[in-house]
């Protein structure tokens, strides 16, 4: 390859990065999560299943924003494959850890049924 082809090589390598900047520069700080149903949407079960969430679950993590508080966010939790364990993200296992703690959250074995059930449905609009 001459000189004059390498000189080319690199213009046209160039310019393709520099087109694609600004593409990749919004793939790094987009969220792909889709947003949260609005509270005011939320069908009965739903707006009870945030109650619970309210009082049992937001003071260690949020529910409408990907930050994490004291655990992780919960904002898409059944809009993604994996829970943040590894564990496949299913009612069972969101259960499963609910009911017995994982790591640093502590189990929650006297949840009423309905009340986990209200919660489930909740957490299916994050």
């Amino acid at each position: 390859m001459n000189n004059d082809s390498k000189k080319t090589l690199r213009r046209v390598l160039g310019l393709s990065i520099l087109c694609a900047l600004p593409f990749l520069l919004c793939l790094a700080g987009c969220d792909s999560t889709p947003p949260p149903i609005p509270l005011t949407q939320l069908n009965p079960q739903q707006a009870r299943g945030h109650q619970v969430y309210q009082a049992h679950c937001a003071q260690c993590h949020y529910d409408r924003v990907s930050d994490p508080l004291h655990g992780p966010p919960l904002r898409g939790v059944f809009k993604k494959q994996y829970l943040p364990s590894g564990a496949p993200a299913n009612d069972e296992r969101v259960t499963a850890t609910v009911l017995h703690g994982r790591n640093l959250m502590p189990a929650q074995p006297n949840t009423d049924p309905q009340d986990l059930y209200d919660l489930l449905a909740y957490l299916h609009t994050l």
